[in-house]
């Protein structure tokens, strides 16, 4: 991929940031917030959900479309779900403490919150809503954020409900699971001031480290994506879906206005070439004794072969947009979204089967020229006809260039298509919550995770390095407290930071360890009832068995504390089993006699001691 000049092509991008808050109860339910496994589901619902008119009697083109596609949607729930979640009961208030955290989020952002908040509803019909819609409301707006090329300003900051997670595609339609549905979530949008790729990561990194300063939002794969919105000049404005890592954002920015620049320039050549799209029609007599195995297979089921003639767009289908994606997957991409398993098409046979006459035949029976390509959907017949209706329309507006869209983002950073752009049409007022009065003046402004990295360095003498671990890492509050009730700085951190990451390359499940457990045990370290080297492994019997105290956890792993004169019996024998070396090279012994000397005790003592012990034992040899 080539690289472009972002000023030159007027590159134009926005963020929309959505973040799952650590609450303890759903937004308009009591229920928990935990994650559950979809084997834990208890029973199971279905629903077919279907597009409604706003209002003022208009229907959202997201909607419909979404609606074209005909799915049954099932839904697990779990010994917590309740009927709020199934829809079957109105929502109770909203959270106060989910509002709480959103207006210090406010704070961070230096935004004006408002002075009453709605509720509003805004039609989702993919199934991620047992409902129909989300529950969404405005909290504030007109905040600002700076980066190294700039200040980008925060337009708006949104308390909602997530969705449904989406468990698996199934011969029906979708199964979804409804532990993770009303959870609260903030979505935090831009203004369109991000003039590069890097711009657009930097906004996302400080955003990331405002939320997290909270002490407040969830942690981990899923519980925070970023919707990129991207246009160039002669482009197009198109929102990319369900970004979850940071370090993709700046990739899937210069991925998209490579495919922009793209698109331009096949319509360019699609101009030059005075081309057009015919109207779709049936083909299958062409195919009647095919050895391909994905049209066979669809005609011996009763379906059929549709095409669309494409003038002027021979070799253009083929043209690379993206790596690996080419206009003809976006024609698919259309296809799939009705059903279909793909497209073919001329730019790409002879293949898959399909032989030269049978290309050869094709052309004809659609009136084709050497300058025009076909594209063919082969599948039941209405899904077929649907289908290459959908290929036939995204193919005109390549003649316009890049259509206005909602993309879903891969793993490689490139994206595919998603469903057009939402409308003003999906939004309409919630009449089962009152509105709230936000008094922003009720809570107290985080400490910025920078700001703690530097307190803790200069406080509790941690170097930066471990400083900044702490800081943005999970448990900083832990960490906190742990020093409050006298527990030393380094050693709290360490544990939480090195040995837990430690203990977890070692597959140890550490997500099972409690703030209790962890805190429990840095308190039996410091008040002399643990060694600090026995750590792991009372870390690792609690993470066995979380059901243990630390203190039980202790006595489990047989590392009890020792007294003195265990001490220095344990010592005195490792070094009389020296006795060799100790007499030929004195004090230079120590240090190897120090790892068997901890060994002999299995951490039931502190190094300290057994170093001073060992020193006093080796120099009365000597």
């Amino acid at each position: 991929m080539s690289a472009h000049d972002y000023a030159d092509l007027g590159l134009v991008a926005g963020l929309e940031i959505h973040q799952q808050l650590d609450t303890s109860r759903k937004l308009f339910c009591e229920c928990p917030t935990e994650r559950r496994e979809p084997d834990e589901a208890e029973r199971t619902l279905t629903r077919y959900l279907h597009p409604t008119k706003s209002e003022l009697g208009e229907l959202d083109d997201a909607a419909l479309e979404e609606s074209r596609v005909d799915r049954e949607f099932e839904y697990l729930g779990f010994d917590t779900t309740c009927l709020v979640e199934e829809d079957d009961e109105p929502p109770s208030r909203l959270s106060r403490e989910a509002l709480d955290v959103t207006m210090q989020i406010a704070a961070l952002l230096e935004m004006d919150v408002v002075d009453q908040a709605h509720v509003m509803r805004k039609l989702v019909i993919d199934g991620s809503n047992t409902s129909g819609f989300q529950r969404t409301t405005l909290v504030a707006q007109a905040g600002e954020i700076s980066t190294s090329e700039g200040p980008v300003s925060i337009e708006d900051l949104l308390l909602e409900e997530e969705s449904a997670q989406r468990v698996e595609a199934t011969e029906a339609g979708v199964r979804w699971s409804l532990d993770r549905l009303g959870i609260p979530l903030v979505e935090i949008g831009t203004g369109p001031d991000i003039s590069s790729p890097e711009q657009a990561r930097e906004a996302a990194e400080t955003i990331g480290m405002l939320l997290r300063s909270t002490g407040n939002v969830k942690r981990g794969l899923g519980t925070i994506r970023q919707d990129v919105n991207v246009s160039i000049a002669d482009g197009a404005r198109v929102e990319i879906k369900g970004v979850q890592a940071l370090d993709q954002i700046d990739e899937i920015v210069r991925l998209e206005v490579q495919r922009q620049v793209e698109l331009l320039e096949i319509r360019d050549r699609l101009h030059e070439r005075e081309a057009s799209v015919g109207e779709p029609q049936d083909v299958t007599d062409v195919f009647a004794d095919t050895e391909s195995g994905v049209i066979a297979g669809a005609l011996s089921a009763g379906g059929s072969v549709q095409a669309v003639r494409l003038a002027g767009f021979d070799a253009l289908v083929g043209h690379e947009l993206q790596p690996d994606r080419r206009l003809g997957t976006e024609l698919s991409d259309h296809a799939k979204r009705h059903g279909a398993g793909g497209v073919f098409h001329t730019d790409e046979l002879p293949a898959y089967g399909v032989t030269e006459g049978e290309v050869a035949a094709l052309r004809e029976a659609v009136g084709a020229g050497p300058d025009d390509a076909v594209a063919l959907v082969a599948d039941g017949t209405a899904t077929a006809e649907i289908a290459i209706d959908a290929v036939a329309e995204r193919a005109r507006t390549a003649l316009d260039g890049v259509p206005e869209e909602t993309r879903d983002a891969t793993e490689e950073g490139t994206t595919r298509y998603l469903r057009p752009l939402p409308g003003a049409a999906r939004m309409y007022p919630e009449t089962d919550v009152p509105p709230v009065d936000p008094d922003p003046s009720e809570v107290e402004v985080p400490e910025l995770l920078t700001e703690k990295t530097e307190r803790y360095q200069r406080e509790h003498s941690l170097d930066a390095g471990l400083a900044e671990q702490v800081a943005y890492g999970r448990r900083f509050t832990l960490f906190e407290t742990a020093v409050q009730q006298g527990v030393d700085p380094t050693l709290a951190a360490n544990t939480l930071e090195s040995t837990l990451t430690e203990l977890r390359r070692d597959d140890v499940a550490v997500d099972r360890l409690t703030d209790e457990h962890l805190l429990d045990l840095l308190l039996l370290v410091d008040g002399g009832d643990l060694a600090k080297e026995g750590i792991g492994e009372v870390l690792t019997v609690l993470a066995d068995d979380p059901s243990l105290t630390a203190e039980a956890a202790v006595e489990e792993a047989g590392l009890a504390g020792v007294g003195d004169e265990e001490v220095r019996e344990a010592v005195v024998g490792v070094v009389e089993r020296n006795a060799d070396q100790i007499d030929e090279e004195g004090m230079g012994a120590f240090s190897a006699l120090m790892g068997e000397a901890m060994g002999a005790l299995r951490g039931k003592a502190d190094g300290g001691q057994v170093s001073d012990v060992l020193r006093e034992e080796i120099q009365k040899r000597a």
